[in-house]
């Protein structure tokens, strides 16, 4: 993953460690207060959304202690690769820009997509000049990749 990525996880989990966390234990303190939890809805909430934040905490710390962190400035810039930047033209001659990153990064319109989507597949490997065949929902689609930057 990129070092964006990365960082985004870390803040993600320091916040369910630190923050959330101790806001549901508070909740689940509160909600014993009032008596029986057989048919305490609120206890039965927070215990639920305790579950669902230790599973996430679980999830991004083996994701965080398994990352292998690619810094695109230390890339070639010959092929399209992990953490390249890519400019493409589709058939209209609009230009696109897109970073490749891992699925956890991958934002459309903040112009991330994941190495595993139909276009990230189809432009891993290829160079400036190459036209892209995509099959999307919608048909297919075509581009030509102007230009990689590893920035």
């Amino acid at each position: 993953m990129t070092l964006a990525g990365f960082t985004a996880l870390e803040a993600e989990l320091k916040q369910l460690k630190h923050v959330d966390r101790q806001e549901v234990i508070q909740a689940i303190e509160e909600a014993r207060a009032h008596g029986d939890l057989s048919e305490n809805a609120e206890y039965h909430a927070a215990k639920e959304r305790q579950g669902m934040i230790e599973a996430r905490i679980q999830e991004l710390e083996d994701k965080t202690s398994r990352a292998d962190i690619i810094d695109p400035t230390t890339l070639d810039g010959s092929t399209v690769m992990f953490a390249t930047t890519v400019t493409l033209a589709d058939e209209d001659d609009q230009e696109v820009r897109y970073q490749i990153v891992g699925i956890e990064e991958a934002d459309v319109k903040a112009g991330k997509i994941s190495n595993s989507s139909p276009l990230g597949r189809a432009l891993i490997g290829r160079k400036v000049g190459d036209e892209v065949e995509v099959k999307t929902p919608s048909g297919e689609k075509y581009y030509e990749i102007i230009k990689i930057e590893c920035i």
